[in-house]
Parts: C-alpha cells; sequence; structure tokens
C-alpha cells in the first residue's frame, strides 16, 4: 500500500492564505466592533467650555483639602472623606456611580447613609476593578468630583 502525497498547487496555496486571512480579518472586525460597542461615551459633552473653568474648579477643589478612602466590606461600600485636618469633611450632597472600569452595563447609583464619618450604601460587587465617580459639594458648594479605584477580592 503505498501513498503519494498530492502536489502543492497554486490553487491550494491559494485557499490556505485567503483562509488565514479571512481569519484575521474576521476576528479584527469583531474586536473592533465590541471596542465600539462598549465604549461608554464622552466625559463631557463640549471639552472646550469645560476646559475654559478646569484650572478654577481645580483650586476651589484643592483648596477643600478632602481626602477619599473608599471600601468594599461584606455587601457595603463606604467612602470616608477627610478635610485637610484629618475631620470628617463637611459634605453638603453626595452622589455616585459605580461601574466596571471598560463597560457600563454594571453601572449602579447607590444610595449612601451618612455613618459617622463616612458614607455607607449597601451593594453587592462581585470580585474584580471597579471605579467609583464621586461628585460632592461641600456645605459652601464647592464642588468636588473625582474617579477613585476600587478592588474587590473574590
Amino acid at each position: 500500500m503505498s501513498t503519494t502525497a498530492k502536489p502543492m498547487t497554486g490553487r491550494k496555496v491559494l485557499l490556505i492564505a485567503l483562509s488565514a486571512f479571512g481569519v484575521i480579518i474576521t476576528v479584527n472586525l469583531v474586536m473592533a466592533w465590541n471596542a465600539v460597542s462598549t465604549f461608554p461615551g464622552l466625559e463631557v459633552h463640549n471639552s472646550y467650555v469645560a476646559s475654559q473653568v478646569f484650572d478654577k474648579n481645580r483650586a476651589a477643589q484643592e483648596a477643600l483639602g478632602w481626602t477619599v478612602t473608599p471600601d468594599y466590606h461584606n455587601g457595603l461600600l463606604s467612602l470616608t472623606i477627610r478635610d485637610a485636618d484629618g475631620l470628617p469633611a463637611k459634605v453638603g450632597e453626595l452622589s455616585a456611580v459605580v461601574g466596571r472600569t471598560t463597560h457600563t452595563r454594571e453601572d449602579i447609583t447607590p444610595d449612601f447613609v451618612q455613618q459617622g464619618g463616612s458614607y455607607v450604601a449597601p451593594m453587592s460587587l462581585t470580585s474584580g476593578a471597579w471605579l467609583v465617580h464621586l461628585d460632592a459639594k461641600a456645605a459652601d458648594g464647592t464642588l468636588f468630583r473625582q474617579r477613585l479605584e476600587l478592588f474587590v477580592k473574590g
């Protein structure tokens, strides 16, 4: 029983090349579609207008001297906000959006309750990287915005 190898023809080489490039192009198209469809969007509606007040807002925020420490434990998200002296900051209003860093499908807007020097909200976060977009106002009306990274161990 003898086996003879079939010769490599130009047609076979063309089919192999087309198949390889077809796979590469298909994967690239799928990855590009996923990247565009999961992009959360713009940070600001008009970047020129936002740039006109950026330095003023940053200086006012830095003058507050606030530091924010996020923590997640036993189903509770807590944000501890301290002033320049290390005391609980006088926060007039507080809101936040908690979500993944790569998409908006899991975004949550928690209802915080002040407990001592922290703001606490019950949440169910799965393990991994989370991002907290914090918007707060000081008692004097100064706007405080910060993005906080939070890693939940699983």
